[in-house]
């Protein structure tokens, strides 16, 4: 039977208090945290991060769909940028499902599907979301950042899907148009009592009834909502008991758009038992509904935390720097020249050193070496060999911070500008820069992991690359 063989997530290391936000404008806050995406962080860099940890758990992939509301471009495929950066074979399917809340899942039904039709052995759904809430707003405080992966087969299945219903229903809850910056949103009582409760109770009546189940049967109940209140009441509503529902994580990281059903359900996995039954739902313009087994593999799943050790976060931003980040203020223009412009060609023909961090390796000594951009490895740095090079991937390799350099004037969002050069565990030095870090807290020798970021956006291209960050504690 088809189902779930492994899950990965991540959450942004920043923070903004909502005591801040609430100072900010005088009014009241809702309390907590909520996830920030970092300057460099976008949908396809937290996408491309959890992929990579749900690579990590195990899981394989000869298919890719992409989830998510805020994609970077309006015309051109994101999940094939993510496909790219996870180093996925070129045969890899994607295909990236946007525009709804409800995303993730829709493309979790679609990859379900695809496995039992057999027209692919698995798929991995990524669901990535960076929403912004207005200034002043009611969801500036709600909406979070994050990102969750999750690969589909039938192999090796840590929890199988019993079975699913899905409804659709055309309300007009919370919307953004083409020309919207921030979503819009209806009245709450009228989304309540109108269109999210009636619809989320029908996927559930239609869900257990076609499967002769009751709410009881159910360990856990994961299901989206647009706040901590609304997921408050569709739990009075359902009668659910306490220990039946799965904390939401609004209060530590907010409502992640497409991930966050995902996001929870991964912190439901983590603890979850063999033979445990998953009542799994997700809303937006309708509802899916998914009835799942915990099986006996869940055991070396939960060898690793997935989101429990990413929900405190380690760095706490100030509202001047989330504006910033997020352009909502206006900032003095670098002094430096303008970059030059991308070029595309390239691009194409280093696409494998941009995207998935690939250097050489030498056929005759075994010497690891990888080049700047630009530059090809022709001479082994070690035995003096020409032309006897294989590929190696180096981004998902360990370093260490040989030195490093603190720039006042690089133009980045996040002042000071880091530089590093860092030497990879098994061999190879790579100059990149520094990201997530205290630059207070650098030291030489300090172990270091590559992420994929973006470096800049120019004439309407976001271009890309890997950079270095501290490993986590």
């Amino acid at each position: 039977m088809a189902g779930i063989t492994s899950i990965g997530a991540y959450v942004p290391i920043y923070r903004l208090n909502r005591d801040e936000i609430g100072r900010m404008w005088g009014g009241r806050s809702i309390g907590g945290t909520k996830a920030m995406a970092g300057y460099d962080e976008d949908t396809i860099t937290m996408a491309v991060a959890a992929a990579l940890d749900c690579l990590k758990g195990g899981g394989e992939a000869d298919g890719l769909f992409l989830a998510t509301t805020t994609a970077p471009y309006r015309e051109k495929l994101s999940s094939a940028i993510v496909a790219s950066a996870a180093d996925l074979q070129e045969g890899c399917h994607v295909a990236d499902f946007a525009d709804s809340l409800r995303s993730g899942t829709v493309a979790l039904k679609a990859a379900l599907d695809a496995v039992a039709a057999g027209s692919v052995k698995s798929v991995m759904v990524a669901a990535a979301d960076t929403r912004q809430g207005a200034t002043k707003g009611a969801l500036e405080q709600v909406l979070g950042d994050g990102a969750a992966a999750i690969t589909v087969s039938s192999e090796k299945v840590i929890a199988e899907v019993e079975g699913s219903y899905s409804v659709y229903n055309d309300f007009t809850d919370i919307w953004r148009s083409e020309e919207d910056k921030f979503p819009r949103s209806a009245e709450g009582r009228f989304i309540d009592e109108v269109g999210y409760i009636p619809t989320m109770q029908s996927v559930i009546d239609g869900l257990l009834k076609k499967y002769k189940l009751n709410p009881g049967d159910c360990a856990k109940v994961v299901y989206y909502a647009s706040d901590a209140r609304q997921h408050a009441a569709l739990a009075r509503r359902l009668k659910l008991d306490k220990s039946q529902v799965q904390d939401p994580l609004y209060k530590d990281i907010g409502n992640t758009g497409s991930a966050a059903a995902f996001l929870m359900l991964a912190s439901a996995l983590e603890k979850a038992k063999q033979g445990d039954r998953i009542l799994f739902l997700s809303y937006g313009d309708g509802a899916d509904a998914f009835i799942l087994r915990v099986t006996d593999e869940i055991k070396k799943f939960q060898k690793k935390p997935v989101i429990s050790h990413q929900l405190a976060g380690k760095i706490t931003i100030s509202y001047g720097q989330y504006l910033t980040w997020r352009g909502l203020v206006p900032v003095e223009a670098s002094t430096l020249p303008e970059r030059s412009p991308i070029s595309l060609q390239s691009r194409w023909r280093e696409r494998k050193a941009i995207y998935a961090l690939y250097g050489a390796k030498c056929k005759k000594c075994g010497a690891l070496q990888i080049s700047q951009i630009g530059q090809t490895s022709r001479v082994c740095v070690n035995c003096q060999a020409k032309d006897q090079f294989e590929p190696y991937k180096f981004s998902g390799k360990k370093a260490q911070l040989f030195t490093y350099s603190v720039d006042q004037l690089m133009p980045t969002l996040n002042p000071p500008g880091v530089s590093g050069v860092i030497d990879f565990e098994e061999g190879g030095r790579l100059i990149c820069e520094l990201t997530d870090c205290d630059v207070d807290k650098l030291r030489v020798g300090m172990p270091l992991e590559m992420t994929f970021r973006k470096m800049f956006y120019s004439r309407g291209i976001h271009n890309y690359f890997w950079k270095a960050k501290p490993v986590a504690d």
